[in-house]
């Protein structure tokens, strides 16, 4: 199963030093709801806004610098709408089952938009920004967020079976190629009609807008890792190289070269 890109914004504006990042799986008990860690650091140091891209997941973004925390839903193209300057933090991924059971709403309520993280958690959220600061590398601020997070999930409710919804969506976020949504619906026994009601109510995007973003997700990945355009075209399911030209300015609002330029910087340690 392909691991999914956590890249979830770019600067709006080109900088004249790199953003340093390192990302990191959750602990095991927690891969169901957390898809992974990401940490980041400005390179000027200071805050800057971001452009949002668009994922097929949420992100809970924690800011070290002033320091705050937010939710930024699935989403189906970029913005730079909102708050979106940060400096110095780190994102954690989660997955449909993450949302409702560490967040405590369902994720349509988050999708296109984003939401101080206090207004959803309440008293949960007080410190968190700090504490994740004040700890004295990465590899221990990973842990402290396992251990944060595993606390939420062991208070959680009870939520509701992951289900067919559930596997669709793991199966059109995981997957490189491209998948069509009649096809994955007959291969689930259902109709695409169903399925499509389905992710309404529980993800708050189409299967297609879905299979789409972590596509151009996915495209990411292969150009952070070095692949050329032509390469990454053909490899994601794209028709062809103008095809995926066309939908890269259609989903982050940038040419495929500016958004290579932006990606550079995005190239991520292992911690």
């Amino acid at each position: 199963m392909a691991r999914l890109t956590q890249i979830h914004s770019i600067p709006a504006e080109p900088q004249s030093v790199a953003c340093e990042t390192i990302v990191r799986l959750p602990h095991p008990r927690l891969r169901h709801h957390v898809l992974g860690y990401a940490g980041f650091r400005a390179g000027a140091r200071v805050r800057i806004p971001h452009r949002l891209l668009p994922l097929s997941y949420a992100i809970l973004l924690v800011d070290f610098a002033e320091p705050y925390a937010l939710v930024t839903g699935a989403r189906r193209t970029a913005t730079v709408a909102g708050r979106t300057d940060w400096a110095y933090g780190v994102s954690v991924g989660m997955t449909p089952a993450g949302v409702s059971a560490l967040l405590g709403v369902p994720m349509p309520e988050l999708a296109e938009a984003t939401v101080p993280l206090s207004e959803l958690v309440g008293r949960r959220a007080a410190g968190l920004a700090e504490r994740l600061g004040a700890a004295p590398d990465w590899p221990s601020r990973f842990a402290l967020l396992d251990q944060v997070l595993t606390g939420w999930l062991a208070g959680a409710p009870p939520g509701p079976a992951g289900g067919l919804v559930t596997a669709a969506w793991w199966r059109l976020s995981h997957s490189p190629e491209r998948l069509r949504i009649g096809a994955l619906a007959d291969r689930l026994g259902v109709s695409r009609r169903y399925l499509e009601l389905g992710f309404r109510r529980q993800i708050g995007l189409s299967p297609a807008a879905v299979a789409r973003t972590a596509r151009f997700q996915h495209a990411i990945g292969l150009l952070v890792e070095g692949a050329d355009l032509a390469g990454t075209a053909a490899i994601t399911g794209y028709a062809d190289q103008p095809h995926f030209t066309r939908e890269v300015r259609a989903l982050s609002g940038l040419t495929p070269t500016a958004l290579c330029a932006f990606l550079q910087d995005h190239a991520p340690g292992s911690g």
